[in-house]
């Protein structure tokens, strides 16, 4: 018994090389617990063998007995005549039967507790399953995914099918109550109904369900229809105290709504009624902070591209040689004009599959959630508009890295050594990251003093993975998409030659809807560039 304890608990400790994070942040990471439950279900597994085996001993121990005590009790002084029998039957109740009990109070579930509890510091949180329910809800926003598509699992690119319960779309629903977001919990609330009226089996209970529906229906301003289920609730328990306050409190409502509008002579919102939520639920998605947040999430949809036949015509493939760099004559790189204006290239072939996984290796045991900086304080925080992890690796750390540094130097002919080393980012479920620049504006000033490089004048791009779904990179801006392809970079300048900031550059990395996309960037800074890109004459040349 003890030999597989042992076992199992030497692999819970090897596999992992990480304290508690935030796992929803990044695939790759969340990878990990793949392992951990499959080292949990063979644990369960081997309890469940040595339970077995403990009580089938028990069982033919019992089957032996009784038939024994049937015989001896039918003629226990006759029985007892036979000096083998009193032998053993003193035997039995002196050193068996307390073997016996010794065995029944053996419990194996020791070894699976044991286990469970060296792996359960590893376990995601309470604020990963907030995070992995909230990029839920991110995706069904941004790609206009109705509650039962996500449910069902129906997604493009899956490979593997997956589907929510009526549990799953309850616990959806409440943590979107808890954030205050009455938005998503009728969405969600309202599939969980539909699942279980549907008669599919559930802990929940369609109280439970109306209760929250309910109240999140009346936030959202639907009066009639709060009315209309909390009835629906008191009618299955008639008992409900909060339900009995709520409709009493929202009958109140309504007729002082009621005579309001009579005073004024106006329609009433019976008489208007709000037909369409009332039949469906259907409501309008609340405005958030971000003012492009249509714009933004069009683009990620593959919708409002402005690429029009005009443009595509400046639009041309050509081979980059490095202005004739000696690395590059041999082998000169494939440049694809994405956008032009402002300019925007794809090269193709930049990384190799061997120097992708090599840099993702590296990368691996260090990925932490990925910062932005304050606009105020300058200071470096996490927040909720970028879900991902990253590491920064650097020239001396491994060969392949100085490789691809000197690599993006020779393609763009401008110089590293003032750039910040090679950002590694893995990004999480929904992981995103929301419109931004990647240059410090005048109100950050101080943004990049420390380093002493200036601003971040350019950035290259590099996809270390395919997206099955979701993920690109768009300009609201001026309306581009440009998609990840594994082993190409993209590649702009973030200023203008006079180092005044190009607004236009603002930009943003779309949700990942199916897949885990592994991307490096290298932001290059202004000094050093000097003579390889001239000051220009005017602001926004």
């Amino acid at each position: 018994m003890k030999s597989w304890i042992l076992s199992l608990l030497l692999v819970s400790l090897c596999g992992y090389q990480h304290t508690k994070a935030e796992f929803f942040t990044s695939i790759g990471q969340m990878a990990e617990l793949v392992y951990t439950e499959k080292d949990l279900v063979q644990s369960l597994k081997a309890y469940i063998k040595a339970e077995e085996s403990k009580l089938a001993i028990i069982k033919s121990w019992a089957e032996k007995l009784d038939a024994l005590t049937i015989a001896s009790s039918s003629d226990p002084e006759g029985f007892l005549a036979h000096p083998i029998n009193a032998y053993k039957l003193v035997k039995r109740l002196n050193t068996d039967w307390p073997q016996l009990e010794n065995l029944v109070l053996q419990d194996p579930a020791d070894g699976f507790i044991a286990n469970l509890s060296v792996q359960r510091q590893y376990f995601p949180t309470d604020e990963d399953e907030t995070g992995a329910a909230k990029a839920l809800m991110r995706l069904q926003d941004t790609y206009k995914l109705d509650s039962e598509t996500i449910s069902k699992g129906k997604l493009p690119g899956v490979k593997f099918s997956s589907f929510l319960t009526v549990d799953d779309c309850f616990d959806m629903g409440k943590t979107a109550y808890n954030e205050g977001d009455y938005y998503h919990t009728v969405l969600w609330m309202q599939q969980a109904l539909k699942q279980l009226e549907e008669g599919e089996d559930a802990v929940i209970t369609k109280v439970e369900i109306l209760d929250y529906l309910s109240y999140s229906v009346f936030q959202m301003g639907d009066l009639l229809r709060a009315i209309e289920l909390t009835r629906r609730l008191i009618a299955i328990e008639p008992s409900h105290e909060r339900a009995g306050g709520n409709l009493h409190y929202f009958e109140v409502l309504l007729e002082k709504e009621r005579q309001e509008k009579a005073a004024a002579k106006t329609p009433t919102n019976e008489e208007s009624s709000n037909e369409l939520s009332l039949k469906s639920g259907i409501y309008e998605r609340p405005v958030d902070y971000l003012p492009e947040r249509d714009t933004y999430e069009a683009l990620c949809r593959g919708e409002g591209v402005k690429m029009t036949p005009k443009r595509q015509k400046h639009l041309f493939c050509r081979y980059n040689d490095g202005n004739r760099n000696v690395r590059l004559l041999l082998a000169p790189m494939k440049e694809e004009d994405e956008w032009d204006s402002p300019h925007i290239v794809r090269y193709h072939q930049v990384l190799s599959d061997e120097e992708i996984n090599r840099i993702k290796e590296l990368a691996k045991p260090r990925l932490t959630r990925a910062r932005v900086i304050d606009s105020v304080s300058g200071a470096q925080e996490a927040a909720h508009y970028r879900i991902s992890k990253s590491a920064w690796l650097d020239d001396d750390e491994d060969p392949v890295i100085a490789r691809v540094n000197q690599r993006i130097s020779d393609i763009t002919g401008l110089s590293t050594k003032t750039a910040e080393l090679l950002q590694v980012a893995n990004y999480g479920v929904g992981g995103q990251y929301e419109p931004h620049y990647d240059f410090s504006r005048k109100e950050e000033r101080d943004a990049f003093k420390s380093l002493g490089t200036g601003n971040r004048m350019a950035t290259f791009l590099n996809y270390m993975s395919d997206v099955e779904a979701g993920g690109a990179t768009v300009f609201p801006d001026f309306g581009a998409a440009i998609w990840p392809k594994k082993g190409t970079a993209v590649f702009w300048y973030n200023l203008f030659r006079s180092g005044e900031g190009d607004y236009r550059t603002r930009h943003a990395a779309c949700p990942v809807l199916v897949g885990s996309k592994w991307v490096s960037n290298k932001w290059i800074h202004e000094r050093g560039q000097e003579f390889l890109r001239p000051c220009g004459l005017v602001e926004v040349d």
